[in-house]
């Protein structure tokens, strides 16, 4: 088999996957979008001062535990960070606040 052989038969594979994987592929970018949607709107709300998680959800309008499980992955690529404490809450701000 030569290179343009194997090279037509390398496409037509990738087209095949595409099509195959296409409902999948769709439906991970929704996600993606969703995610990132809700992460802006939790650093929107982190600009002004550091917040907690209830906080956090009231200005979202999310539930407690869709903030913390973005909180937690946030903070697990060093977006955002702990400050001190509210109460029996964590605080955190965004890490380039910090850098201000």
């Amino acid at each position: 088999m030569n290179d343009k052989d194997a090279a037509k038969k390398r496409i037509q594979l990738l087209k095949q996957l595409r099509e195959e994987y296409a409902d999948t592929v769709a439906q991970t970018q929704e996600k993606l979008k969703t995610q990132q949607a809700i992460r802006k709107q939790i650093r929107q709300a982190l600009d002004a001062e550091p917040k907690t998680v209830p906080e956090l959800a009231q200005a979202t309008n999310l539930s407690s535990d869709q903030v913390l499980w973005h909180i937690t992955a946030m903070k697990k690529y060093d977006l955002i960070e702990e400050v001190g404490m509210s109460g029996e809450y964590y605080q955190y701000q965004l890490v380039e606040a910090r850098k201000k």
